[in-house]
């Protein structure tokens, strides 16, 4: 068997996001259909990817890997990605497809995953509308930013998950910066070694709280830490949200960070 790295982009507002669910359209199930049809497989291969987002979460910079017992890897995969790239519908595109390195794990090799959630306080333009939420009042991004800091480092975010039996809500959360961009909306990335159930919605929730004034910035920085999930925290729209992009060790550290991950995580559900 080879190992084939899959980078994805998708619009995730017509999938019910990335894993495969009974009837329902996900990102996960197109793949695997339009794989299978194009090159010719008796079955449906496995991709398994970086982050498994939420329906109606984006991805720019999503990746995953699939295993095929096919002869010259490296024609296949050329193969592969142009076949898809002419096949698949409008809302998902393959960047490209290459042979992983030894090691490669989607999800237990990477070492950080990135997303950016975009948003506006003011008129928002009806071609960015499916991917940016709209909030009410005017965000103060000093505030914002002020309280984005006291959430950095390695907490149980309890407080911003929403729990799953088994896994674990211990995350290091390495950057959490917002920004107003020259059309008027906000960006705020965040960017952390994982993220577990609805962490980036909640974050975000959080922060738009303080930064139009209705909780101060010491509310905020009480809640990791607190084990519990806080009722308090809107988890914002889904549309805003996008996988921009995951981080991998160099080639010969692989191997051993998809190693750590499984006996850290072994439990853990990755996806917001």
């Amino acid at each position: 068997m080879t190992r084939y790295r899959v980078d994805i982009a998708y619009d995730g507002t017509d999938f019910h996001g990335w894993a495969m669910q009974p009837g329902l359209r996900t990102v996960q199930e197109e793949l695997e259909t339009w794989v299978a049809r194009v090159m010719r497989l008796p079955y449906r291969p496995l991709l398994l990817c970086a982050g498994r987002t939420d329906a109606g979460v984006h991805a720019r910079g999503q990746v995953a890997h699939l295993d095929l017992d096919l002869p010259e890897p490296q024609l296949v995969a050329e193969k592969l990605a142009h076949k898809l790239r002419i096949a698949l519908p409008q809302d998902v595109a393959v960047r490209s497809v290459t042979v992983a390195p030894p090691g490669f794990d989607a999800r237990f090799a990477a070492i950080w995953r990135r997303y950016a959630y975009r948003l506006t306080d003011g008129y928002v333009d009806p071609l960015d509308r499916l991917d940016t939420a709209v909030i009410r009042g005017r965000l103060d991004l000093d505030l914002v930013n002020e309280a984005a800091q006291t959430l950095l480092g390695l907490h149980d975010f309890a407080a911003f998950c929403r729990s799953r039996p088994g896994a674990t809500t211990i995350r290091k959360l390495e950057w959490l910066h917002a920004e107003r961009l020259p059309d008027g909306r906000v960006e705020i990335g965040v960017r952390a070694d994982a993220f577990c159930h609805s962490m980036v919605r909640s974050l975000v929730g959080g922060l738009v709280e303080v930064g139009t004034g209705h909780r101060d910035i010491d509310w905020l920085a009480a809640l990791p830490d607190t084990n519990q999930r806080c009722g308090e925290i809107r988890v914002m729209a889904a549309h805003g949200l996008v996988l921009e992009e995951v981080g991998y060790p160099p080639d010969d550290q692989l191997a051993n960070r998809a190693r750590e991950s499984r006996a850290m995580r072994s439990m853990t559900e990755e996806c917001s």
